[in-house]
């Protein structure tokens, strides 16, 4: 399997569990060319911007280890991006979730202080 097909694979996991959880889900995949996004969902009014990360194993940390205040910033930038391209005029938020090796979300973040 490709890098390229577990990564999506993994977003597919990630937007059936929000999915499940009563999140709508607005983009899969949002793109330009300066940024992306894995995942922008809506529930309650609040848009989460969601940056799935997976791991074929914790050899090297945890999935949410990934997230550092670099990627943190990335996320913000993406999600000033959206908010800016859809004129978004509400709450929104940063979350992440963690999909293991065997293709199931092993933790969510649904807020992620910046």
């Amino acid at each position: 399997m490709t890098n390229f097909k577990t990564g999506h694979d993994a977003e597919k996991v990630a937007a059936e569990f929000l999915l499940v959880h009563g999140y709508e889900i607005i983009e899969l995949n949002w793109k330009t060319p300066v940024c992306e996004i894995d995942i922008v969902a809506k529930r309650n009014k609040t848009i989460f911007f969601v940056e799935v990360k997976y791991r074929s194993n914790n050899y090297q940390g945890a999935g949410l280890d990934y997230i550092t205040n670099k990627k943190l910033k990335q996320m913000e930038f993406s999600a000033q991006c959206w908010v800016q391209e859809e004129k978004w005029t509400g709450d929104y938020r940063l979350s992440a979730i963690e999909v293991s090796n065997d293709f199931k979300v092993t933790n969510f973040i649904e807020d992620i202080e910046t």
